[in-house]
């Protein structure tokens, strides 16, 4: 992958995170408003309050907050934007996100999709707590929140990792 000055969007990545999300790529509105998840049909910012991962509901342009409640977020294709089948290939960097687990060491990897995740794992994963882990970060697959696979939705999983969230800060 050629040198690139910025990625689209900035990682949120700091030390000893409870949970690191992991998208495949901005999306075009992401892109163009700077922001993660800003796709009007994107539940993200729902779905965190609604299992209670924040106290109440973030916009796009607030993702800058969420290390106050032990949040962070990169993507996979840090270079590219716009939907998952129109992404150049190569745009998907795992060891780019091996060395930011490495660096940061977050409790917990969330993938926000599948897609994402296969690239990663380099296995064709279920929802849910995965077997493997890298290093001590567990490691969660959640159906992704985009309006695109809303045919795919489903809150069971991102209620699974917020209930393991909850025993880890109360451990």
């Amino acid at each position: 992958m050629p040198d690139r000055i910025d990625s689209v969007l900035p990682d949120l990545v700091d030390p000893n995170l409870l949970v690191l999300f992991c998208g495949s790529a901005a999306s075009t509105k992401s892109a163009i408003l700077k922001a993660y998840y800003a796709g009007p049909g994107n539940r993200f910012w729902s779905t965190l309050h609604e299992i209670g991962l924040t106290p109440c509901l973030l916009r796009p342009d607030m993702f800058r907050e969420l290390p106050k409640y032990n949040i962070g977020l990169t993507d996979l294709a840090k270079y590219s934007s716009g939907p998952d089948h129109t992404l150049p290939a190569g745009s998907y960097n795992s060891n780019l996100l091996s060395q930011k687990l490495n660096k940061f060491a977050p409790s917990i990897l969330a993938f926000n999709g599948k897609t994402p995740a296969q690239n990663f794992l380099q296995q064709k994963p279920k929802y849910g707590r995965q077997q493997n882990r890298h290093g001590d970060t567990v490691i969660f697959v959640l159906p992704s929140t985009s309006g695109a696979a809303r045919r795919y939705w489903s809150i069971e999983p991102w209620r699974e990792l917020a209930e393991f969230v909850k025993n880890l800060e109360s451990s």
